[in-house]
């Protein structure tokens, strides 16, 4: 069974963990509470199997806080990550230049792809948010973004989310077997 971990980072008070509990199907969380270092999820997703060879998957979802101070704590997070999810609140200004940051750190310097990173402009409950293209810099223009309003239509951050770990496995898929090979030749 392959296993893939998938980093959930972004700024504080972005909805991070309320996302990665529904999206793991985990307990609800009502009133906000940091989350302090990191909180690590595992699960499997059905719908997930790895190069049509019917194989699963299971998945470590690194809930990641959104505070400076644990930024000494990152590089040992991204250790063998293989995707970063960089999730925002669409509706603070700030949060727009704070994610060039997030993928600085996170995905530029572990040299990931960018099919390995996933935005979530996340919209919290009753903010009325415009689902609009964002005026996202350069590079950050060319990643999927996807909007996420867990109050409006769940099902389409859960579909994207699916759809995300797909090209995950794959890519990991692909890599174990390069390994494979080239072990034998």
């Amino acid at each position: 069974m392959l296993k893939a971990k998938i980093l959930f980072v972004g700024p504080c008070e972005s909805g991070k963990t309320v996302l990665a509990n529904f999206l793991t199907e985990s307990s609800d969380i009502t009133e906000y509470n940091p989350t302090q270092g990191v909180r690590i999820l595992e699960f499997e997703n059905p719908h997930v199997t790895s190069n049509n060879k019917g194989t699963g998957c299971e998945f470590e979802l690194w809930d990641c806080g959104g505070d400076p101070k644990f930024e000494s704590c990152w590089p040992a997070l991204m250790k063998d990550s293989h995707g970063v999810v960089i999730v925002f609140n669409a509706d603070i200004p700030s949060h727009l230049k704070e994610i060039e940051m997030w993928y600085s750190c996170f995905v530029q310097q572990q040299l990931l792809q960018d099919a390995q990173c996933l935005l979530i402009a996340h919209h919290k409950p009753g903010s009325g948010a415009d689902r609009g293209s964002l005026p996202l810099p350069s590079p950050l223009n060319k990643l999927t973004l996807v909007h996420s309003n867990l109050e409006d239509d769940p099902e389409e951050i859960r579909l994207e989310f699916i759809k995300y770990l797909k090209s995950i496995v794959n890519l990991v898929s692909e890599s174990r077997d390069r390994e494979e090979m080239s072990i034998i030749t």
